[in-house]
């Protein structure tokens, strides 16, 4: 990729750092499971009128803490704070091992209309989020009403980060092909063993289960009775597992860019190599329209004819652009590229124009971003509170394979079978189905603590899906919907890229849904529908 991170590239990844793309955004993500029931831990599972949890008192060292608020860093805004609080590495032992959670507060500007906390979370698996309440573009009242929480989740960020040692070139994802096979599963296992040798008495317990027992944690050091809270991407998948395992804390929810939560993480995997083939489809449609514009075909057919000859081009000696020597697997890759159709259609024609000039060509504009309607221009970096290191250089893929690979039981260990799917899906799906069902690192990783969480309940929530999210892919927010029952679903009609509320350029009709429902709690009657406002032309 060749622009500088944004909110969601934690979910899409980049090239340039070699970062692995397979996380969601589910950063910018994964089989279909047998999924267990859910067990909550014992001593968060009731609440007393203070918001402190009253069953006994393993917890109440965590939940009765005292927060030190301090300047997040010299580059963030003074009214931003932070502070650090502390979480059990394993519930189901909370007199062992303790690790810090770094979270964040934007004060509600008002006393008198103040309702409670507003939760954020970017996505990953494991993105850091302590800069979202000041990065994110949040109306006058839902700011009246909130504090708004950012957090660096477990092992990510300035919380506890995880580090497995990784090299560029160990972050890096790796398509399938018959020729490299055998090298690629002994990256994955490479991958694997140096997470365990580095960090083996934590990867068990680094899972979505307890992210959201350590938010609960943060509800009751904040003294509240509930929390309200907005995810995006994976972060719809931590939602849904807070919802599961505290129904009553949960007060008022959106999911923004939701994945399938029967489908963690290998299905979610494919399911994005199955979006990224439908944007693809728009893409050329649209493309083609406009041939006096990109010369790119004047037919759907020639527009992807024309595609598939650069990336063969780029194959065979890799194509100069913006300083980076990119092969036709670095094109593939970023799977952002079609995410807006005009961002996507300047991009190629200006990796065509470098590969037949054969000199560096710049990122077109419209291309700095992959974000647009649905993203945000701010960068959100690990910056954190002061007295607390960087986090190291290969935390997000560490903690991004770390929870991937621990939060559900269902990942083969049979090479052979990652074999033959990436096979099929790059049959299905040749734009990215080498790439999603590739052999990974969860072949031989460590069992999680826990079995992954059945979602199935009628909680209220709201879910905002774009029609064109090809990361997040609206058939898997449908599914999500299905699987939280009390929940409404709106979609926004003609809606490009990854993410819809309250970023830059976003749709106002979904931004005023999603602020209706955060400052009253009341749910649309039934499934709503916006429509983009904007022609990408």
């Amino acid at each position: 990729m060749n622009r500088p991170p944004t909110l969601f590239d934690k979910d899409e990844h980049t090239v340039r750092n070699g970062t692995t793309r397979r996380a969601f955004l589910l950063a910018a993500g994964l089989t279909a499971a047998c999924l267990s029931s859910p067990i909550p831990a014992p001593a968060l599972a009731a609440s007393g009128s203070s918001g402190v949890s009253t069953a006994a008192a393993p917890l109440r060292e965590y939940t009765q803490q005292k927060l030190h608020w301090k300047p997040c860093d010299a580059k963030s805004p003074r009214a931003l704070r932070c502070a650090t609080l502390k979480v059990p590495l394993d519930y189901s032992d909370p007199g062992g091992r303790k690790i810090s959670l770094s979270i964040s507060r934007l004060q509600a500007t008002s006393t008198t209309e103040r309702r409670g906390v507003l939760l954020l979370n970017p996505g990953g698996p494991g993105a850091p989020g302590l800069q979202l309440p000041t990065e994110l573009q949040f109306p006058a009242e839902v700011k009246r009403q909130y504090d708004l929480i950012g957090f660096d989740p477990r092992g990510a960020g300035q919380s506890s980060p995880v580090s497995c040692g990784l090299t560029a070139e160990e972050q890096a994802d790796h398509p399938y092909k018959a020729e490299t096979f055998t090298k690629d599963v002994e990256w994955a296992r490479t991958v694997a063993e140096k997470c365990r040798a580095k960090a083996g008495d934590l990867l068990p317990y680094l899972i979505t289960r307890n992210s959201a027992r350590d938010m609960d944690v943060i509800r009751a050091v904040l003294g509240e009775k509930k929390i309200s809270y907005l995810g995006y991407s994976y972060g719809t998948y931590l939602g849904a597992v807070y919802m599961q395992l505290f129904p009553g804390r949960a007060d008022r929810f959106v999911l923004d860019s939701a994945t399938d939560p029967t489908r963690i993480y290998r299905g979610t995997f494919q399911d994005m190599a199955k979006g990224a083939e439908q944007a693809f489809t728009r893409w050329a449609e649209w493309t083609a329209r406009r041939d006096r514009t990109y010369g790119l075909g004047d037919t759907p057919a020639e527009v992807r004819a024309t595609y598939w000859k650069l990336i063969a081009r780029a194959d065979r000696e890799p194509i100069t652009f913006d300083g980076q020597a990119l092969t036709g697997d670095d094109i593939r890759a970023d799977n952002s590229t079609f995410f807006h159709v005009k961002a996507g259609a300047e991009r190629i024609a200006a990796l065509k124009k470098a590969a037949e000039n054969g000199t560096p060509a710049p990122t077109p504009s419209g291309t700095a971003s992959t974000t647009g309607t649905t993203g945000t221009t701010g960068t959100t970096g690990t910056s954190g509170t002061s007295d607390q290191a960087e986090a190291p250089d290969d935390n997000y893929a560490s903690i991004a394979w770390s929870i991937m690979c621990a939060d559900t039981r269902t990942w083969s260990h049979d090479p052979e079978r990652y074999r033959r799917e990436a096979i099929r899906d790059k049959a299905r799906y040749p734009l990215y189905g080498d790439f999603a069902s590739a052999i990974t690192p969860c072949a031989f990783w460590p069992r999680g603590s826990e079995p992954q969480t059945t979602i199935d309940n009628s909680v209220g929530a709201l879910i905002t899906q774009n029609e064109w999210d090809p990361q997040t892919p609206l058939f898997a927010g449908r599914a999500m919907h299905h699987a939280l029952r009390g929940s409404r679903m709106l979609t926004v009609t003609g809606g490009e890229g990854h993410g819809v509320l309250y970023v830059p350029g976003g749709n106002s009709c979904a931004d005023k849904a999603g602020t209706l429902y955060l400052t009253t709690g009341r749910l649309p009657a039934e499934d709503v529908t916006c429509r983009a406002t904007a022609d990408p032309a």
